[in-house]
C-alpha cells in the first residue's frame, strides 16, 4: 500500500512540475506582448472547458479541464485579408471557407480603435521576442533545476564505499546469471567483506576512489593482499585473494571494446567481487552549460530521427522488440519513471528530489526544443513566418518595390492542421507505448 501511495506521489509531483512548466512558458509569451501594447484577451493553462477564471485588466486568467498545454490568445494573431482579393464565394471550398472563417474569428478580438495592439502590427524583432518568451522561459526552468540538481545535490559518482558483495565470480562470456550451490564464493565473501564498508588500503596502499582500488585488485590475482576498511567506525582489517576471472575489455567512455569481426573483446584480471555504492558529489556552477546543452542536443537528435525512432516504438509497442529507454515517451511515461522513483526503498529521499529534479529539466528542455520546430502552430513557425516577412520586405525594399505587408499565414492553417493530426497521432503512439511496453528505468 505505501509503495503505490509513493508512486502516486511522484506522478503528482510530475503533473503538478509539468503544469508550472506550462504556466511559466506561457508568461514568457505573455510578459512581452503586455509589454509591447499587444492586447491579451486570455491566458489560459489546459484546454477545453474552463474551470475557473477571473479577469484583470483586458486579459481572462484561467484553468481549462484538459491539462494537456496551454494557450495566451492575442489580437491580431492573422492580418487581415489582402487588399484586392477576392470575397468568399458560395462556391468556395471547405480550406478556404475555414481560412476566411479563422481570418474572422481573429477579426473579432481586434477592438474597434484597437488597431495598433495587434500582434501583426508590431515590428518583427518584436514578434521573435514574444514567440521566443516561451521557450526562453523553458530554458530558464532547465538551468536553474540543473543548478539545483548539479551544483546543490550532486552528481552520482563511485564512492570507495562497498555497494554490494557478490557470492561469487561469473565469467564474462558465461551464458549462467545466477550463482549455484557448487560455485565457489567469491573472495570478498570469503573474507566477510559486507555493503556499506568504506576502502581505507589495499595491500598497504590507500585508496582514495574506486578507480584506484579497481587497478590494484585487478593488477593482484592470486595474491593475498591485506584490505583494511572502515565499519561503523571502526577500522578493520581483512585477508583477500583476488580470483582471476574473464571480463570484457571497456573503453574510456565504459563501452564494451570489439575486434575488426566486431566480437566483444574479454581479458583476465583479479576480481573480489564487490561493487561500489554511488554518492553525490555536488558540482561548480561550470558544470551546468555542459549539461544543459548535452540535453539540448539530445533531444534534438531524437527528434531530428523522430519518424525512425517512432517506427522503432511501434514495433516494440506492437511486437516482441524492446523499447530504447533513450527513445521518445509520452507524459504518461514520464509520469510512470517519476512514480518508480518515488516508489523504490532502496534509494535515499534525497536521491529522490534529485531524480525527479532530474526529469523535470529534462521536460523543460524537451518543451524547449520541440517548440523552437519551425512548423505551425508551434512557437517555431511563428518565428519562421516573422523572419519569412522580414526577408520578403528586405527585398522588396531592396528592389524598390510595394511593401509586401504582413505574411497571410491565414494560409497555412491547412498545414496547421496536418501538424495538430501528425501530432496528434503521434501521441496516441507514445501513450499506448507507454502503457504496453513501458520504458523502466530501474
Amino acid at each position: 500500500m505505501e509503495t503505490a501511495l509513493l508512486y502516486i506521489l511522484g506522478v503528482v509531483i510530475l503533473a503538478l512540475g509539468l503544469l508550472i512548466s506550462i504556466a511559466l512558458h506561457e508568461i514568457g509569451h505573455l510578459i512581452p506582448a503586455k509589454l509591447f501594447g499587444v492586447r491579451v484577451g486570455q491566458y489560459m493553462i489546459g484546454f477545453g472547458k474552463t474551470l475557473w477564471s477571473t479577469t484583470k485588466g483586458d486579459t481572462e486568467y484561467g484553468i481549462k479541464a484538459i491539462p494537456l498545454g496551454g494557450y495566451i490568445s492575442m489580437a491580431g494573431m492573422l492580418p487581415p485579408k489582402k487588399p484586392g482579393d477576392k470575397p468568399r464565394s458560395g462556391g468556395t471550398g471547405f480550406m478556404e471557407t475555414m481560412i476566411q472563417d479563422a481570418r474572422l474569428s481573429d477579426a473579432e478580438k481586434v477592438l474597434p480603435g484597437q488597431e495598433h495592439r495587434t500582434f501583426y502590427n508590431l515590428p518583427i524583432w518584436k514578434r521573435i521576442i514574444i514567440m521566443l518568451g516561451g521557450p526562453f522561459m523553458n530554458l530558464v526552468i532547465a538551468v536553474v533545476l540543473y543548478a539545483i540538481v548539479i551544483c546543490g545535490f550532486g552528481i552520482p559518482q563511485l564512492s570507495t564505499t562497498v555497494g554490494s558483495v557478490s557470492e561469487c565470480l561469473i565469467p564474462a562470456t558465461s551464458s549462467q546469471q545466477k550463482c549455484s550451490s557448487t560455485d565457489p564464493k567469491a573472495p570478498a565473501a570469503l573474507a566477510g567483506v559486507r555493503p556499506g564498508d568504506q576502502l581505507v588500503s589495499i595491500g598497504g596502499r590507500s585508496v582514495t576512489t574506486w578507480a584506484e582500488a579497481t587497478k590494484i585488485i585487478q593488477d593482484s590475482a592470486g595474491k593475498q593482499l591485506t584490505l583494511e576498511v572502515k565499519r561503523g567506525g571502526e577500522l578493520l582489517s581483512l585477508q583477500v585473494t583476488p580470483a582471476l576471472t574473464e571480463r570484457y575489455q571497456l573503453d574510456a567512455d565504459g563501452k564494451i571494446k570489439v575486434d575488426s569481426k566486431g566480437d566483444s573483446l574479454t581479458h583476465e584480471v583479479g576480481m573480489l567481487g564487490i561493487s561500489s555504492a554511488y554518492e553525490l558529489v555536488p558540482q561548480t556552477l561550470g558544470a551546468v552549460p555542459p549539461a544543459v546543452w548535452s540535453n539540448i542536443a539530445g533531444v534534438t537528435n531524437i527528434i531530428l530521427n523522430l519518424p525512425q525512432r517512432l517506427v522503432q516504438v511501434a514495433q516494440a509497442a506492437f511486437g516482441p522488440k524492446e523499447r530504447d529507454p533513450n527513445g521518445p515517451m509520452s507524459v504518461v511515461g514520464v509520469g510512470r519513471i517519476a512514480g518508480e522513483i518515488t516508489s523504490i526503498n532502496t534509494i535515499p529521499v534525497v536521491e529522490k528530489i534529485q531524480s525527479l529534479l532530474g526529469v523535470l529539466a529534462s521536460l523543460n528542455i524537451a518543451l524547449l526544443v520541440f517548440n523552437l520546430i519551425p512548423l505551425m502552430p508551434l512557437d517555431g513557425g511563428h518565428v519562421a513566418g516573422a523572419l519569412w516577412e522580414g526577408i520578403r520586405r528586405f527585398f522588396a525594399k531592396l528592389f524598390s518595390r510595394k511593401d509586401p505587408g504582413p505574411v497571410d499565414v491565414a494560409r497555412l492553417l491547412p498545414l496547421t492542421m496536418a501538424v495538430v493530426v501528425i501530432l496528434g497521432a503521434m501521441s496516441l503512439l507514445l501513450i499506448y507505448a507507454d502503457i504496453v511496453k513501458p520504458v523502466s528505468l530501474f
